[in-house]
């Protein structure tokens, strides 16, 4: 693509990352909700870390949103803004999971959904991270994941 046709396009790099990032970030709640339809609320919970450890299809294990919001926050670039409402977004998703598991029973009503979305979303990124390194075994942490969800 010849640079006047990707500007014409896009307008500028910036806009054509927000669309990509509004992309992964849709993607990834789309795929949430998917695991919930057919397995539930907890256990789609429990397996989303798997499935992240597991995933050979992504060029790598870390999240886009987070890697963003690290980069550019420093800079104050407003992508980072965006992305962080991603992972605002996605840490509502989660609370409405657990909400769902709460309500029917599956984790106990002392638990508070939203502290329990903020610390899975924590996990989720520690668990990205250590993915992409080198002799780390993502796998059982994602197992620990699922395991610590279980006890709820």
């Amino acid at each position: 693509m010849k640079p006047g046709s990707f500007y014409a396009a896009f307008g500028s790099k910036d806009a054509l990352f927000e669309l990509a990032m509004d992309k992964y970030g849709a993607d990834g709640i789309e795929r949430l909700k998917a695991l919930a339809e057919e397995f539930g609320p907890l256990k789609a919970l429990q397996l989303l870390p798997k499935n992240v450890a597991e995933n050979e299809e992504a060029p790598a294990k870390s999240c886009m949103l987070s890697k963003t919001f690290l980069e550019l926050n420093a800079h104050d670039h407003p992508l980072a803004e965006k992305a962080n409402l991603h992972l605002l977004r996605m840490e509502v998703e989660f609370a409405q999971l657990f909400q769902k598991a709460q309500s029917s029973g599956e984790i106990g009503s002392l638990n508070d959904p939203k502290a329990l979305a903020r610390r899975y979303q924590s996990d989720l990124i520690g668990l990205r991270i250590s993915a992409d390194r080198v002799g780390v075994d993502a796998i059982a942490i994602a197992k620990e994941i699922a395991e610590n969800l279980a006890r709820l």
